[in-house]
């Protein structure tokens, strides 16, 4: 099972992400955010591990101009849009960096799920919708929401995950990869190694095959 470990604000916490076999890092580009991350730090983690794993940049309601410079600056493999951005800006976001694009769907009931098709991007993170926020909750949706779940575009899950729930999650809504914020933090912007590794273990038990 491949697994996202977003909100990395430092190198230590990206190269435990690294080390464990993580498919991918989010660096969060929106200054709203606890987990916001500088951009010389950004650029510093993406010069290290760019090639090792897929580096992503969280933004939520960027220019085109701001996507573009980050791209650029940091690094960054793919670009993940948390806010209202429309299809058209998420295929000219691909035209524009070559970077492969994740949209985030904000899920409160089936209808988003069934919405997210509008977006034809490389792949849907779903997360929680929170009142007056872009991501970054801490808490889940109802999995069964994606249980059956056909679209070409492969899908994220995101929200309330952690060690003890990832399982859980995995066997329900059986997603491309797992995206972890808050749940293996130690304080907002740190990571606490222990959890990662927890988290890391319990996603790869949960997708082998049974013997």
């Amino acid at each position: 099972m491949r697994v996202k470990f977003c909100g990395i604000t430092n190198l230590d916490d990206a190269a435990e992400a690294v080390r464990l076999g993580a498919w991918a890092i989010g660096l969060i580009h929106f200054d709203g955010s606890p987990r916001y991350v500088e951009s010389g730090v950004a650029a510093e983690i993406g010069a290290a591990y760019r090639r090792k794993c897929e580096v992503v940049g969280v933004f939520v309601n960027p220019t085109l101009e701001e996507v573009g410079r980050a791209v650029e600056d940091a690094g960054l493999t793919m670009v993940q849009l948390n806010g209202a951005e429309g299809a058209s800006f998420c295929t000219e976001v691909a035209r524009r960096t070559g970077a492969k694009v994740i949209k985030a769907v904000h899920v409160a009931s089936a209808a988003d799920i069934h919405a997210a098709e509008a977006y034809r991007t490389d792949f849907h993170l779903f997360d929680r919708r929170g009142r007056g926020l872009w991501g970054g909750t801490g808490e889940s949706f109802d999995w069964e929401l994606l249980r059956g779940h056909r679209s070409e575009v492969p899908a994220l899950l995101a929200g309330g995950l952690r060690p003890d729930n990832v399982a859980a999650a995995i066997s329900i809504a059986h997603p491309y990869a797992v995206d972890v914020a808050s749940g293996v933090e130690s304080r907002p912007g740190r990571k606490d190694h222990a959890a990662m590794g927890a988290f890391f273990e319990a996603a790869q038990a949960a997708a082998a095959p049974a013997r």
